[in-house]
């Protein structure tokens, strides 16, 4: 494999790239760039007129989007089985923190204490992971998006909205790391 897709970009060239999203959708009409949305348009798609807030023509931008929700997908699992070292480059500090919180294993993507099958079945797992996952699905529904959509397109337009939810991520994320994680892990 070729090393653009072994080894991880330098963050001049990933930010940039992520970057040009934005005025790509605006030329091609489309003002949306986030996971929720797409989500929503899947929805839309597999259970037309069910549900209110899936009754809408998902066509007109939704295929864009469903192809990208996709391409994640598709590029996620060829990362995870081809896409090179999955060793995550933590800070020594870092990982002495993580080992001070019960977190022991550096092999993956995610540690596994917290982030496999059987863990789900332990109070930190299933916190992390179920808990965790509702929170972020609430969020995103009661926030109007998610990060990526927030941040990269709300920003970019200027909308009021998402630097506030932007803010909000951040406080949220020190917060979390400082307070929660703690207690929970």
């Amino acid at each position: 494999m070729s090393a653009l897709g072994s080894t991880p970009w330098p963050w001049y060239v990933a930010g940039p790239a992520i970057g040009l999203f934005v005025p790509a959708l605006l030329i091609i009409g489309n003002r949306v760039f986030g996971v929720s949305s797409n989500l929503r348009d899947l929805c839309s798609a597999l259970l037309p007129g069910r549900v209110e807030h899936f009754r809408y023509d998902w066509k007109s931008s939704g295929l864009w989007n469903l192809l990208f929700v996709a391409g994640v997908g598709l590029g996620g699992f060829l990362a995870s089985h081809w896409g090179g070292p999955h060793d995550v480059q933590i800070s020594e500090q870092t990982r002495v923190a993580l080992m001070n919180l019960g977190i022991h294993d550096f092999s993956g993507l995610a540690p596994s204490e917290v982030f496999a099958w059987p863990a789900l079945f332990t109070l930190k797992g299933f916190a992390s992971v179920v808990v965790g996952g509702f929170l972020v699905g609430f969020g995103t529904a009661y926030g109007g998006g998610c990060t990526s959509g927030h941040a990269i397109s709300g920003l970019a337009d200027l909308q009021l909205p998402s630097l506030i939810a932007v803010v909000g991520f951040f406080a949220g994320g020190l917060i979390a790391t400082f307070f929660v994680l703690p207690l929970v892990l």
